[in-house]
């Protein structure tokens, strides 16, 4: 059965641009169909202080995989592309492609793979970071979200409009 996976992905050192079309050709070859791809988006580091602005989509993926094994395909992906370590208890970095993994069909999870990476879905912060929601809204603004069953659209308005 295909499910669809909806991640971001994000690239703030080098040709940033290409590291996302690296990214997204990988996707493709081992994961499943990219159905559909916001435009590129440059935003200014989340949590984190740099000079390196990012360059931030968001892509619909149908795949036949697990969430716990597309959990381990985007990571293989993200260290052939030369990232090498990934965010640690809230201290984040500059990096040459990160792929978060933010909705699977509406499945609502927090489990540990075999490798041990935490998995949660959806993805817990995904609507307190304007770069995931804004692209996500371009290609499913309807796409509710599983526990707060509010749309892309309406989680993106709230959090522009938060104080």
């Amino acid at each position: 059965m295909m499910h669809k996976l909806y991640v971001s992905l994000g690239s703030n050192i080098g040709d940033r641009e290409a590291h996302l079309h690296a990214a997204l050709k990988r996707l493709e070859e081992r994961v499943g169909r990219v159905t559909a791809l916001s435009a590129f988006y440059a935003t200014e580091p989340w949590g984190f202080r740099s000079e390196n602005g990012f360059l931030n989509a968001a892509a619909c993926v149908e795949t036949l995989l697990t969430p716990e094994d597309a959990l381990t395909e985007t990571q293989r992906i993200e260290r052939e592309l030369g990232r090498m370590a990934k965010s640690v208890d809230g201290v984040y970095e500059d990096r040459i492609i990160d792929i978060d993994l933010l909705l699977y069909d509406g499945l609502v999870c927090s489990v540990f793979t075999a490798e041990g990476r935490a998995l949660t879905l959806p993805h817990p912060l995904m609507t307190e970071r304007e770069f995931v929601l804004v692209p996500l809204v371009e290609i499913a603004p309807q796409l509710r979200h599983p526990v707060s069953g509010k749309t892309m659209a309406e989680l993106s308005d709230a959090l522009r409009h938060r104080p």
